[in-house]
């Protein structure tokens, strides 16, 4: 999952915008984007990395069991069910931006999506009436519905004698919803059409596909030279704690 289905969000969000929408040039951008991307290395791989393991739960009200308690995965006991990773892109655009990527499996709703936080505003205008910033945040649905939106800070209306009261309002674009009367095509419909009428744009090249493995393999083989085990998270959460603390250390959180 993170080396197709993440680090292909990743180059898309990170790479620059193509001088045309032919298939050669929007994937030179996305390969320019994966070979940006920093390696882990052995000194920040347990601050930059978590590899979690389900074990017995709820979800969705339903008990079910956990990762090694399953027939078929008796023996698998060095096989992560969760990855959280922090992730840079250095390149002159992104130097010093984390991208924090988290998959998993047994989490309490299947959803993929792309989350972009905005820097906080240098001063706030309101602090001295009461009134508390937030960061605003650009969320693109991709299942199990799409949409756009934005979450922007709004001022409460009122006489504000007493304070000035902020809070974050959603706009929405609902493309379920703005589309409703076009006929929804599967994912696999588009790529199977396009195979056919040689529309490379939604492939991979093989140099993204070698790209990506090099970066995940050396991960991979650092979690091996330093012991780095599964950690326990219960099936129904959100992944193990240090995936958490991943965010949190950066001052930000994921988006649940």
């Amino acid at each position: 999952m993170v080396q197709n289905h993440l680090l292909q969000l990743l180059s898309i969000v990170a790479m620059e915008p193509p001088v045309s929408l032919r298939a050669a040039d929007i994937r030179d951008e996305k390969m320019k984007a994966l070979r940006a991307l920093m390696p882990i290395t052995a000194d920040n791989a347990r601050e930059c990395t978590v590899r979690g393991r389900y074990a017995a739960g709820a979800v969705n009200g339903e008990a079910v069991r956990g990762f090694l308690d399953e027939a078929e995965f008796g023996n698998a006991d060095d096989t992560e069910t969760f990855v959280a990773i922090k992730a840079y892109v250095d390149n002159w655009r992104w130097q010093g931006v984390p991208f924090f990527l988290r998959t998993g499996k047994r989490l309490p709703e299947r959803r993929s999506e792309i989350v972009i936080q905005f820097k906080p505003v240098p001063h706030n205008v309101f602090k001295d009436r009461g009134g508390r910033l937030e960061a605003n945040t650009l969320v693109i649905r991709l299942q199990p519905e799409e949409y756009v939106r934005l979450l922007v800070m709004a001022k409460e209306p009122g006489l504000d004698r007493g304070g000035v009261t902020l809070r974050e309002v959603p706009l929405d674009l609902s493309l379920t919803a703005a589309f409703a009367g076009s006929r929804r095509r599967i994912a696999y419909e588009r790529l199977l059409l396009d195979l056919i009428e040689g529309d490379q744009t939604l492939f991979v090249r093989r140099d993204e596909v070698e790209a990506q493995w090099k970066w995940i393999d050396a991960i991979r083989a650092l979690w091996d030279a330093t012991a780095l085990r599964p950690k326990g998270y219960g099936a129904g959460s959100w992944g193990p704690n240090a995936a958490i603390a991943l965010t949190e250390r950066d001052g930000v959180s994921w988006h649940e």
